[in-house]
């Protein structure tokens, strides 16, 4: 499984999408140390929205993910989304 080490920017609220589903958002800062660092939006779902609870805004994670992508037929034609769906998300 992929996974990447950076440091937690940012934690969002768990958002309550239906009564079966919830999720919560991070994003993380990866290539710290050089002018192009990348801040990466993850998604937590379910029970995993919890996992980041102790983890403070600043400290150095590793994050266990899945790539997610879907195709959406609507009124404008097809489109695609992609997740990136974090799993695990631990302390350095």
């Amino acid at each position: 499984m992929p996974e990447v080490q950076g440091r937690l920017k940012l934690k969002y609220d768990t958002q309550i999408v239906s009564e079966k589903f919830q999720k919560r958002d991070i994003v993380v800062t990866i290539d710290e140390t050089t002018p192009y660092h990348q801040d990466i939006l993850f998604q937590l779902n379910q029970k995993k929205c919890e996992i980041i609870n102790d983890i403070i805004v600043g400290e150095v994670v590793k994050v266990s993910y899945n790539l997610k992508g879907r195709e959406w037929n609507g009124p404008q034609g097809i489109k695609y989304f992609n997740t990136i769906e974090a799993w695990q998300v631990c302390k350095v």
